[in-house]
């Protein structure tokens, strides 16, 4: 059995296939990442929106200043 060699030219052709896949997969998915992003940050900013204005009435102190 006479094993073959592997040379610097058969690991770039691999490698080029590999990312060429990876690619055409990424493309494929990049619209739908886009609008997931763009979602979930809205909804995050929504999410600190409505936290920070319900603490915020939680600490606010009302002083009722009376006349005798």
């Amino acid at each position: 059995m006479a094993q073959q060699r592997i040379t610097r030219d058969d690991l770039e052709a691999r490698f080029r296939t590999l990312q060429e896949d990876v690619q055409s997969k990424v493309n494929d998915k990049r619209q739908t990442l886009t609008t997931a992003a763009i979602v979930g940050g809205v909804v995050l900013l929504l999410l600190f929106f409505f936290l920070g204005k319900r603490s915020g009435k939680k600490k606010t102190t009302f002083v009722e200043i009376r006349r005798i």
